[in-house]
Order: structure tokens, then C-alpha cells, then sequence
């Protein structure tokens, strides 16, 4: 994963929406760490990862999001 440059911290209302979206996922597994990544990596790359993607995502707002999700329950 790779950190965000400080001029992009994630927002209060970006990593709600992409809490709130992971949970989309929970249909296919009810994993929240998959499921957050699956979002971020969507919003990083604007593509869902396949199954071969190596690509990083921001570990800054991937842990945002999953800390979000976790709150939320």
C-alpha cells in the first residue's frame, strides 16, 4: 500500500461514502477488509481490481475507511 501525499487527506465525507459503499460488497463476502479495499482500490484506479491487479491503494484512506466501516458495524 502506499501513504497519501499530505495535500490529499482523505475527507470526513469520502471515507464515509466509500464505508457506506464497501457494504455493497458484503453480498459476495462478508469481509470488511476485502470489502474496503475492493472500494478504495475502485476509487484509487477507477477500476475494480482483477484478479492479477498488483496495484497499490492508499493506506492512509484505506485505514480511514476501515476504521468508518468497523464504526458503523
Amino acid at each position: 500500500m502506499t501513504a497519501l501525499p499530505p495535500d490529499s487527506i482523505p475527507t470526513d465525507e469520502l471515507v464515509s461514502r466509500l464505508a457506506e459503499e464497501s457494504r455493497l460488497f458484503d453480498a459476495t463476502a462478508r469481509d470488511p477488509e476485502r470489502n474496503c479495499w475492493l472500494v478504495v482500490h475502485r476509487h484509487a484506479h477507477g477500476v475494480l481490481p482483477s484478479e492479477y491487479d498488483i496495484r497499490d491503494v492508499p493506506e492512509d484512506l484505506y485505514l480511514a475507511v476501515l476504521a468508518r466501516r468497523k464504526e458503523l458495524g
